[in-house]
């Protein structure tokens, strides 16, 4: 008990009692809610004198009464959008990855899933409803470097592009601002979904010879451990990279121009910073969905390329499985897996972008 007063005394509280006095102390602007009440409400968390809710209310203390730089804050709402993204958009994206690497069927012979719908209850059926958080441990134990890298890029190169600090920029260089931060983030998304492919995809690929069958993986460490062990190392893991780079910069691009426009005409000229929860959330899960519309096509390319056998390779590479899919299955085949895409870019976008903007308008 000693240890713990003298803890919390610390960060400034004497005992767990004076929770409830910081969530009106810890206000950012001085006249509204404070940040713990405004969190406990957004995430219907209670207050108490719990060990959880004093390390996080006394951390938000923290970060308010110090000199918190633009840097940090973005990390910081960058990990929290992912969190957000990642818990709301993963049973999609599944989805997605198993109709996109299911193997072509022989003629006269049906595909293993007819649709998004039928995915979703094979899954469900062979494997439980955990089945459609398969891979999810990848993008859980990254997605807070890789949202910190691509608000933070973005956040320094808007800093870069202001002729004037508060500045606001125009469309066109948060387009760039935006193609800047895929560049970045390419080189944590490839090996990241090379990792998140191969789980997601095994069942989808049964019977069709493909090394992420054939290995039977129990997890994403299995995974790299394989790919470092019999794929060629370190450059194993970057697999598909020319077509992560090929997604992410002009996705990017396009969904942080999307966003910053859709902000600006839902503001109707006015401060954007004013902008209420539900016009974030429509901002959002458009920009989400413009970046798919946009590069679709490139990530079924990255994706076959991910899942494909290393010793006997069906593709030599990008262009080479473009042109086969386009051959054999023909535009539609470039689709695969798109309603899927569509359905989780719009919640889970939409919850990137409100939990980025909350933590970053709290941190101040």
């Amino acid at each position: 008990m000693a240890t713990e007063r003298r803890s919390l005394a610390t960060v400034g509280i004497e005992s767990s009692r004076q929770i409830t006095a910081m969530e009106s102390r810890c206000s950012f602007d001085g006249d509204g809610p404070g940040v713990g009440q405004e969190w406990a409400s957004s995430f219907k968390w209670k207050a108490g004198p719990s060990l959880f809710m004093i390390v996080f209310y006394s951390y938000l203390f923290y970060l308010k009464n110090s000199m918190m730089g633009d840097v940090a804050k973005d990390l910081l709402s960058g990990t929290v959008g992912g969190a957000a993204q990642l818990i709301v958009g993963h049973p999609f994206d599944t989805i997605k990855v198993k109709l996109q690497s299911q193997p072509t069927p022989l003629p006269g012979q049906p595909p293993k899933f007819s649709g998004a719908m039928d995915a979703v209850r094979q899954t469900i059926a062979s494997e439980g409803p955990r089945g459609l958080y398969k891979g999810m441990g990848a993008p859980l134990a990254t997605v807070a470097a890789f949202n910190a890298v691509l608000f933070t890029v973005r956040g320094q190169m808007e800093a870069l592009l202001r002729s004037e600090p508060g500045m606001p920029l125009t469309i066109n260089q948060q387009v760039i601002c935006g193609a800047g931060a895929g560049v970045a983030v390419s080189f944590l998304a490839c090996p990241t979904e090379l990792i998140k492919c191969r789980l997601q995809a095994q069942s989808a690929l049964a019977g069709s010879g493909s090394a992420a069958v054939t290995v039977k993986y129990g997890g994403p460490m299995d995974v790299a451990k394989h790919v470092l062990r019999s794929e060629g190392g370190i450059r194993g893991l970057f697999k598909g990279l020319i077509p992560t780079m090929a997604r992410e910069v002009p996705g990017n691009a396009a969904m942080f121009g999307v966003y910053e426009g859709l902000k600006k005409f839902l503001a109707g000229g006015k401060d954007t910073s004013e902008l209420g929860r539900g016009s974030l959330i429509v901002a959002g899960g458009l920009a989400g969905a413009s970046f798919w519309v946009s590069v679709y096509p490139t990530d079924v390319v990255k994706s076959v390329i991910q899942v494909d056998d290393h010793k006997n390779p069906k593709f030599s590479g990008s262009v080479d499985a473009f042109r086969k899919i386009l051959a054999s299955e023909g535009v539609k085949g470039l689709y695969k897996g798109f309603g899927p895409a569509m359905a989780r870019s719009v919640p889970a976008n939409a919850a990137c972008f409100l939990a980025y903007e909350v933590t970053r308008s709290s941190l101040g």
